[in-house]
């Protein structure tokens, strides 16, 4: 069973917050729709992805079963683009029973659509982190 539709958002600032919402539905397809259709995910360091890859690659992560919780440190709008610094954290235990712990610091861009809600043009969840 599909859950609802998570909604969009128009404040650049809520974004990240949409990204959670819809990662932790458990729903690929919730988190493919805060991405434009091209936009990037820094899947790992150095390797960005998109389409199909960017919806395996977030997939992979929702499978592990547990949350991800969000907080913005910085947003920073010109027009129609925004800067978006956020920490987050995806935790504590997988659905396998392992201990689980990822953390980061994302570097983001998003861009408003010309329908007025924001998606991400590149999602760098690492930031500066090397690895």
């Amino acid at each position: 069973m599909k859950n609802s539709m998570i909604p969009l958002t128009t404040d650049p600032a809520k974004h990240p917050h949409v990204f959670a919402a819809a990662f932790n539905t458990g729903d690929p397809d919730q988190v493919e729709r805060v991405y434009e259709p091209d936009g990037l995910l820094v899947a790992q360091p150095g390797g960005p992805v998109a389409g199909a890859a960017r919806r395996a690659a977030n997939a992979k992560l929702m499978a592990l079963g547990l949350p991800i919780t969000v907080t913005p440190r910085h947003v920073y709008v010109n027009g129609d683009l925004a800067l978006l610094i956020v920490d987050w954290v995806i935790a504590p235990t997988a659905t396998d029973g392992q201990r689980v712990e990822m953390r980061g610091t994302a570097t983001d861009v998003a861009r408003r659509g010309t329908d007025g809600f924001w998606r991400y043009a590149i999602d760098n969840p690492w930031g500066t982190t090397a690895g």
